[in-house]
């Protein structure tokens, strides 16, 4: 029988190089050959001049980006592969960083150098020709944080809790005010409106007071009302600073996590337990190009439409105005549609391809035909003379406007119309449910971003990004959840996710140049 020829101690006179073990075609050589022509000079200054050398910061920087396009993401298993694995071997020149070194860079030494790496890398790509960076599309979704799922605070509860307090104060001070002497009562109640240090003390002082001169305090409860002043003796002060730091924490937020107090609780559409409950998670934001990503963003508030603004402001930050001003358009769902984003993008001058909330719908016809006759939508309007004409023929007069202010602190101008008479009309049970005239509300700029919309993502264009978009943007999430199993952070805190999720970014667009 013949076999090749095997003995492990033959000598060679020429060793073997890692060169000659790797295909010239491997997607590690496309990740050598990328960042080889960037400037880390952002990265070095993250570094001490003082103390023992550390592994050069590109060999890091390489290793940990193609740790992520092979799916490795543990600290523990980078190190594992830079001893055993060839091609980390080769990437770091046989280099061995312990798991310590690697989660150091990758928390402390990317933290503000990363998105300056991951955009020279998307403005290379534009240089191939791989992106153009004019038609944009954004999506976003909720990744859950590294935190207890069921360590939450919730802003309801503080506000609740507060409440509580503020009505035990009142109850106990109403009984030592029924017990006591003539001369002991205060002719001027405290107001209990808002609880505080100031008047937890003089309330329970006061209290404390009428008690003890009380002669009939012990016949009517006076014990227990003595226990519950100790109590709140004892623990209000205490939970009033607990309930203060916790507000600090959770700032404009509703929620958050203990053990990840950036992290915010949102609604998950998987969830581990398969019942839809919040989970403590972080809002990513990301716009594409032919499946690139060319910007990232983390959010601490679950909803799509307040992440716009912030989310182009980085974009424009990160390319420079010079390139951020050549976009042209951006795509996106109806989770973006607002009068604040619609007014944004004109400032722009990037054409809106965005939906609002009720285009979907607009164009079933059964809903167009249930609704077509009495919304406010469909209700003809003179523009000239500024009223609208009720379904029955009358003038809507236009009575007042009112301003109204949004979380983020844009103003909407809303116009009132209001019919004069709705009595004996045939109509009226169908029209509307109120029991005064008719009236409605109009907000005339957004109607007008909504109009120029509609024909815009009606127009040949847009049903052409509209069906872009799903095959754009959405699989590149899907790609990151299910075929890199990026279902959950590792880290924790808004600063460390923001890293991890640019690792994951970097590797994607890889793997993209290289496919």
């Amino acid at each position: 029988m013949a076999f090749k020829h095997y003995n492990q101690n033959q000598l060679v006179l020429f060793p073997h190089t890692f060169d000659d073990l790797i295909p010239m075609d491997h997607p590690v050589r496309i990740v050598n050959e990328v960042l080889d022509k960037i400037n880390i000079s952002t990265l070095l200054d993250a570094y001490r001049k003082e103390g023992n050398p550390s592994y050069h910061p590109l060999m890091m920087l390489k290793v940990m980006v193609f740790a992520y396009m092979e799916n490795i993401y543990s600290s523990r298993k980078i190190e594992k592969a830079m001893r055993e694995n060839v091609l980390f071997m080769w990437l770091s020149n046989m280099n061995i960083a312990d798991h310590n070194t690697i989660a150091r860079f990758r928390s402390q030494k990317l933290q503000t150098a990363f998105k300056d790496v991951f955009t020279q890398v998307v403005l290379l790509l534009a240089e191939e020709g791989l992106i153009t960076l004019k038609q944009i599309y954004t999506d976003g979704t909720k990744i859950e944080a590294q935190a207890g799922r069921y360590t939450f605070v919730w802003g309801k509860s503080i506000k609740t809790n507060k409440e509580k307090m503020l009505k035990q104060l009142e109850e106990l001070w109403k009984y030592a005010q029924s017990i006591a002497s003539d001369e002991d009562k205060d002719p001027e109640p405290p107001e209990f409106r808002e609880i505080n240090k100031e008047k937890i003390q003089k309330t329970v002082e006061s209290i404390n007071q009428k008690l003890k001169g009380s002669k009939i305090a012990d016949k009517k409860g006076g014990a227990k009302a003595k226990a519950k002043l100790n109590y709140i003796r004892n623990n209000f002060e205490k939970n009033l600073d607990k309930y203060q730091q916790q507000e600090e924490i959770l700032a404009e937020r509703g929620s958050y996590s203990k053990t990840d107090t950036d992290a915010t609780f949102m609604r998950m559409k998987e969830d581990h337990m398969k019942n839809g409950q919040l989970k403590p998670a972080y809002n990513t934001q990301i716009s594409t190009e032919n499946q690139f990503i060319l910007n990232y963003t983390l959010h601490q508030t679950p909803a799509d439409t307040n992440t716009l603004a912030s989310h182009l402001e980085n974009f424009k930050d990160n390319i420079g105005q010079e390139k951020f001003y050549e976009i042209e358009s951006l795509t996106a769902d109806a989770g973006y549609g607002s009068e604040e984003n619609y007014e944004l993008l004109e400032k722009l001058e990037i054409e809106a391809f965005v939906k609002y909330n009720t285009f979907d719908k607009e164009q079933d016809e059964n809903y167009q035909s249930k609704n077509k006759t009495f919304s406010k939508e469909h209700l003809h309007y003179n523009q000239e003379k500024d009223f609208y004409v009720c379904p029955m023929g009358q003038r809507m007069e236009k009575t007042h406007e009112s301003n109204k202010t949004t979380k983020t602190g844009f103003e909407q101008t809303l116009s009132h119309y209001k019919v004069k008479n709705c009595q004996g009309c045939p109509l009226r049970s169908m029209c509307h449910q109120s029991k005064e005239n008719r009236s409605i509300e109009r907000n005339h700029n957004l109607e007008r971003h909504k109009e120029l919309t509609r024909k815009r993502l009606k127009s040949e264009e847009g049903i052409e990004k509209r069906k872009k978009r799903c095959y754009d943007v959405e699989p590149v999430f899907a790609n990151l959840k299910h075929n890199h199993h990026f279902k959950r952070f590792m880290l924790k805190s808004l600063k460390k996710v923001e890293i991890e999720f640019g690792l994951h970014a970097l590797a994607h667009n890889l793997r993209k140049k290289v496919a």
